[in-house]
């Protein structure tokens, strides 16, 4: 009883971080307009921080072309702002009412400097899933000591998390493929 919820606490970590990894791929621009790209932007809105995804409508009707809508025509010059400051690099355009933001085609430095940040993200994303092995193991040699497992029930659990991390680093490795072919793409 004691390994399960160990083992089930691990994974759910484990799954929250690579789901982590991904939401943070969804961000880098791959010079395709996407919704995803500004969507968690955080806007300066009647004093408090909230997603741009909260305050506004998000389309895009043309791949180099995101469009915003805010729900209030008051956060206009805000969400303006928030997008400018972001890292994206990208300038929206205002006219009152909604914000064109223009995805222009990225060059072959800014590509490379893109794949850079990606491979950083997901070397983090790693290390998170080791530390999270780390700690599940160190729990499995506590519920030893405290007599509450066996020696033969350590070391499957031991094996079991070494799997699952692999498991997970491999999901990490196969995102960053699929972000670097993406933002390889002309």
């Amino acid at each position: 009883m004691v390994l399960k919820k160990i083992l089930a606490e691990m994974e759910e970590h484990m799954k929250k971080s690579v789901k982590n990894i991904h939401d943070e791929f969804s961000s880098i621009r791959t010079g395709k307009a996407s919704p995803m790209l500004v969507e968690n932007i955080l806007v300066e809105y009647y004093g408090s921080q909230m997603k741009l995804k909260e305050i506004a409508g998000i389309t895009t009707p043309d791949p180099r072309l995101i469009v915003v809508q805010p729900w209030d025509v008051g956060a206009v010059s805000a969400i303006e702002k928030a997008i400018m400051k972001s890292d994206l690099g990208i300038t929206p355009n205002n006219d009152g009412r909604i914000l064109r933001v223009p995805i222009p085609e990225l060059n072959e430095e800014r590509r490379k400097d893109l794949i850079k940040v990606v491979k950083k993200l997901a070397e983090d994303g790693k290390i998170s899933i080791r530390n999270i092995r780390r700690n599940a193991n160190h729990d499995i040699e506590k519920a030893f000591k405290d007599a509450a497992i066996t020696e033969d029930a350590k070391f499957d659990a031991v094996e079991k998390t070494q799997k699952k991390t692999d498991e997970y680093i491999k999901e990490i490795d196969e995102l960053v493929k699929h972000k670097e072919k993406e933002i390889m793409e002309v």
